[in-house]
């Protein structure tokens, strides 16, 4: 059991890219928690697709111990968290089981908008923040600038901010001393009262089942105990309790203020509710911890394999990911084009993304994504004297008849954009384009920091990608869902040769129903082959067509073998084809190719 106040419990709060993987690294090397020929780059990170695109996406922990300049050695439990807004839930849950974060900022870029995000749910949290600047070798890093960034954007004392170099291991002991001197010790905890532990993350690991990260609040935990999940209301026994160094070390128990696991032979990570509270079956806790809630899915979209004999293993790599990610929720669909899939539930384009990788890397699938859809709100006219039913619209191909809702309500984000003043215009523009309100602009140097108000549905296609482009990489962007807002949104259709195609259908604002509808019709007209016959490729709302191509027949030369004569004859032969044709078409089915519907669904007007 170590005493209190030499434990210091932390986290490390930084935007993508500013070297929060490499400075713990860095700690844990520096204190020989990790054997030199073990250690590797992003430590912490363990999968593939965390260290190919430089990004956290599951939280880890590991417990440093460092014997620091006053003779006394601390316990210092280190969780590295997600940076991304996509998990923005389980990081404020992480916060809560923390006292204290380093602020890590690139002394080059400066503040950017994940920073902001994560920095002020550090905050919010009550937490005690170490400004940390990142990068001073580098050449184009100033300090004195950032410093000051930091004050004006974030308001927090930045004076003496410890100035590194994660890459080259400059400054880190003093990193380690701040974090001693000057992060406060947890609050003292009840040993004898009954066990309250918070549950901080869980992941699956296919020999032992679901192993849980907790914070002890009050009591001991140890091997053998019955423990209860407050909220999922799940009993288990505790098989083993440990520390992360960062390999699973077992403990003899754990106590107040303590960051550990526990394994208790879980079978699934759905069991096991990011933010629950654990206690004893037999003597529990008076109240649950606060906070607690379950993760909802933002975005939606469809996954079917391009081969139709993979549909069983899909769904055993989806089960088997559902095993690691409780987050992610599935369905089985099935679409008339497509086949049989799946609609899928994700946090946000990110989840959506890491998702879709890991099936085709992991399992060898590959995959068809249909175009991303939020979750709209359809408010039903009720019938006299009852209330009007709310519907929640996963799939825009679900639409009930129009005569029979009264209003539609859409998802609404409020977007932080800090981007260099000579793109702000551009992205003033993209962001009004994409029916935003705007709601403030200011400035942090020379930069401008601008939040808008913005519909989900237009953001989750390629706003990001769009921002990027028009920035030339500048701009860092984050948002927070802000509710639901009633708008003029219909269900477009595409219909190719007078069948509807559901899995290309969307929902569009009014507005831009007309322009989306034709750069879709005029993007198929490329992608589908031509046929024997003539295919009409049409965008509706409705019963009304809003943008038509047609798709010319493929057709032989039937007058070649008729050498001169009556102009009649040829006629009559064109009129026997025409005729051909026309039954052709009301018997023949149009093909589209997969790859036509990967082409048209990546566009977007």
């Amino acid at each position: 059991m170590t005493d209190l106040s030499r434990i210091r419990n932390f986290s490390i709060v930084a935007h993508i890219d500013h070297g929060k993987s490499t400075l713990a690294d860095r700690l844990i090397q520096l204190t020989g928690t990790v054997a030199e020929r073990d250690m590797q780059e992003q430590l912490l990170d363990s999968m593939d697709i965390e260290r190919e695109r430089g990004i956290t996406i599951k939280a880890n922990t590991v417990r440093i111990e460092y014997p620091a300049r006053d003779g006394h050695t601390y316990v210092l439990n280190l969780i590295d968290t997600p940076g991304h807004v996509d998990f923005a839930y389980e990081v404020s849950r992480s916060m809560k089981a923390v006292e204290g974060s380093l602020l890590v900022v690139d002394a080059s870029q400066g503040v950017e908008a994940q920073t902001l995000a994560n920095v002020y749910q550090a905050i919010e949290a009550d937490h005690e923040i170490v400004p940390v600047l990142n990068k001073i070798d580098l050449p184009a890093a100033d300090p004195e600038r950032v410093k000051e960034q930091i004050e004006d954007v974030i308001g927090i004392e930045a004076q003496d901010a410890v100035e590194i170099s994660a890459k080259t291991g400059l400054g880190i002991p003093d990193v380690l001393e701040a974090i001693v001197t000057r992060l406060p010790a947890p609050k003292q905890g009840d040993r004898e009262a009954p066990l309250k532990a918070m549950l901080v993350d869980s992941k699956y690991d296919s020999y032992l089942g679901v192993i849980v990260i907790v914070r002890i609040i009050d009591g001991v935990l140890k091997k053998g105990d019955r423990i209860r999940m407050m909220k999922t209301g799940g009993t288990y026994d505790v098989d083993d309790v440990g520390v992360y160094r960062p390999a699973m070390t077992s403990a003899a128990e754990l106590g107040p203020g303590e960051i550990g696991y526990l394994n208790a032979s879980i079978k699934q990570v759905r069991d096991t509710r990011v933010g629950d509270t654990i206690t004893h079956e037999k003597r529990q806790c008076e109240a649950p911890l606060p906070g607690f809630k379950p993760s909802i899915p933002v975005v939606f979209c469809g996954l079917f394999p391009v081969d139709a004999n993979d549909f069983n293993d899909l769904r055993d790599a989806m089960e088997k990911l559902a095993l690691n990610d409780a987050s992610f929720s599935f369905e089985v669909e099935s679409s008339a084009a497509l086949g049989f899939g799946f609609r899928c539930g994700f946090l946000g384009l990110l989840h959506l993304e890491v998702i879709r990788d890991r099936l085709e890397r992991e399992y060898n699938i590959d995959l068809i994504t249909t175009a991303p859809s939020v979750v709209y709100h359809i408010h039903m006219r009720g019938k006299e004297g009852e209330e009007p039913e709310i519907l929640e619209l996963h799939n825009p191909a679900d639409m009930p008849d129009l005569t029979h809702v009264d209003h539609v309500e859409e998802p609404r984000i409020k977007a932080t954009i800090l981007v260099p003043d000579e793109y702000l215009g551009d992205v003033l523009k993209l962001c009004q384009d994409r029916r935003g309100i705007q709601l403030e602009l200011t400035y942090a140097g020379a930069r401008a920091m601008v939040v808008y108000d913005l519909p989900l549905n237009e953001v989750v296609f390629d706003f990001y990608d769009r921002l990027k482009s028009v920035t030339k990489g500048y701009a860092s962007f984050d948002y927070q869902m802000i509710g639901y807002r009633e708008d003029n949104l219909v269900k477009m259709q595409v219909l190719v040769n007078e069948e509807p195609v559901d899995a290309l259908s969307m929902m569009v604002h009014r507005d831009r129903a007309e322009l989306r509808g034709r750069a879709m019709v005029e993007k198929l007209m490329e992608l589908i082959p031509r046929h024997m016959f003539k295919i009409p490729i049409q965008a509706a709302i409705g019963g009304k067509v809003i943008a038509r191509e047609t798709l010319s027949a493929m057709r032989k030369d039937v007058t070649a073998k008729c050498y001169g004569g009556d102009a009649t004859r040829k006629k009559k032969l064109l009129e026997k084809q025409k005729a051909g044709k026309k039954k052709m078409r009301q018997f023949g089915k149009v093909e589209i190719p997969q790859s036509a519907f990967i082409s048209a669904l990546k566009m977007d007007s």
